[in-house]
């Protein structure tokens, strides 16, 4: 076996933290528990293009459990975290390809190393694994029954490759499942961006303004967060519904140009490209602090801010200071990666728990169905995602009620009136 990892002594530091993480993931846990005794995926060959965090790794076990042979390599250059991948080398001889601050360079040569492996299936976040599939290795699709794509991001990459008829294998957009992007998106990203920005920066967020770019799932959870913290919050938009909904929730909805006169710190959450641009650096108060929990750092216009900053340095862990004209700075946090996953731990394992319940349930769909399956995005199967509700809930101790066979009736049914 080989792989790629920064140090091998870490790994029983990754046991310690992934065992904890193991504590709060009762779903995936009990997938894993099935799966063991199933085998569901014997034999198949699953490549991983995630964030290699404890949570990853519970995932990671659970596909091996269900007889699946994994490879896995990180899905953004700053997510990895260095004893997670040397623990699931050594106490799972899984092939990992990843290392913290790896240069662009290793990332893509890591993302190679993956599909050198011939997987069946791919689970991407971000979809790097299929767009490097679909523009360098062709070779490999014959092979392919299907993937899975864990976030917004990639699946807007995914659908608008199916829109153009260019897709050559079916996707699971396991980011729109509900189990997922209602909590993995709004709870976790919300408190985890906080949880970044504090620990790059340790400022207080209690009386600032903090600027919210995009209104959808995980743009809500940071402005609810902020917000709960006693930042004043104002929202940036370009979709009307969406900026409506910011109005109706409480928030100031203005653009980035005038928000950027007066924001103290700034956070994009699109999925979009150059939210925040050059003229909106020009215009940002001394000290202005601007971080990114998108998936991929072109939500930030940084070529442009190389432009206009007369000067450069690294002051902090993870803080990158430009300076500008007549005296001002601007501070980038975690190189304008997702701030998240560069500056502190990613998203809590009690949503990651229903999230990659997600993944592990759509793999062993796709080896079911995918000769069902055409070359297009499908959605994670309803019955799925209220499975995986329904073990959330139990594992919380949370009882339901359940439809009277009266009240079934009734709901499908047309001639009872009022």
């Amino acid at each position: 076996m080989n792989y790629d990892v920064k140090d091998m002594a870490l790994a029983e530091d990754g046991k310690l933290s992934v065992d904890w993480a193991n504590k709060s993931m009762p779903v995936l846990n009990s997938v894993k528990k099935r799966f063991s005794e199933e085998k569901p995926l014997d034999g198949v060959r699953l490549g991983a293009c995630l964030h290699v965090t404890t949570e990853t790794a519970s995932l990671m076990e659970t596909l091996k459990a269900g007889g699946a042979e994994v490879s896995l390599c990180a899905s953004n250059p700053l997510s990895t975290q260095d004893y997670v991948a040397a623990y699931l080398v050594k106490y799972h001889e899984i092939p990992v390809y990843a290392i913290k601050g790896e240069d662009r360079d290793t990332y893509y040569s890591h993302i190679n190393a993956v599909l050198d492996r011939a997987p069946n299936i791919t689970m991407d976040d971000g979809a790097d694994l299929v767009s490097t599939i679909h523009a360098n290795r062709g070779d490999l699709v014959e092979g392919i029954i299907g993937g899975t794509e864990e976030t917004t991001t990639g699946v807007i990459r995914l659908k608008a490759m199916a829109e153009k008829g260019v897709l050559r294998f079916p996707l699971i957009a396991v980011n729109d499942a509900k189990t997922k992007h209602l909590f993995d998106n709004r709870y976790g990203t919300g408190q985890s961006t906080i949880d970044g920005i504090i620990r790059a920066t340790n400022r207080l967020i209690a009386g600032s303004v903090f600027v919210v770019c995009g209104y959808g799932w995980c743009s809500r959870g940071l402005a609810m967060r902020a917000e709960g913290m006693g930042g004043n919050v104002i929202v940036t938009e370009v979709d009307p519904l969406r900026a409506l909904e910011a109005v109706m929730d409480g928030y100031r909805v203005m653009p980035i140009a005038e928000a950027a006169e007066i924001g103290d710190f700034f956070c994009t959450l699109t999925g979009d490209i150059n939210v925040i641009r050059k003229e909106h650096f020009l215009k940002m108060k001394d000290g202005a602090i601007v971080a990114n929990s998108g998936h991929f750092n072109v939500e930030l216009d940084i070529d442009g801010l190389k432009e206009i900053a007369e000067y450069k340095g690294r002051i902090r862990d993870y803080i990158d200071e430009y300076q500008l004209e007549e005296d001002r700075s601007v501070y980038l946090l975690g190189e304008g990666r997702l701030i998240n996953l560069a500056a502190a731990e990613g998203h809590p394992s009690s949503v990651m728990d229903m999230s990659f319940a997600n993944q592990a349930l759509a793999a062993e769909y796709l080896v079911k169905h995918a000769k069902e399956l055409e070359k297009l995005v499908y959605s994670v199967p309803e019955d799925i995602d209220k499975e995986i509700a329904r073990l959330k809930l139990a594992s919380m101790g949370v009882s339901i009620d359940t439809l009277t066979a009266e009240q079934e009736k009734y709901l499908n049914s047309w001639e009872m009136g009022t």
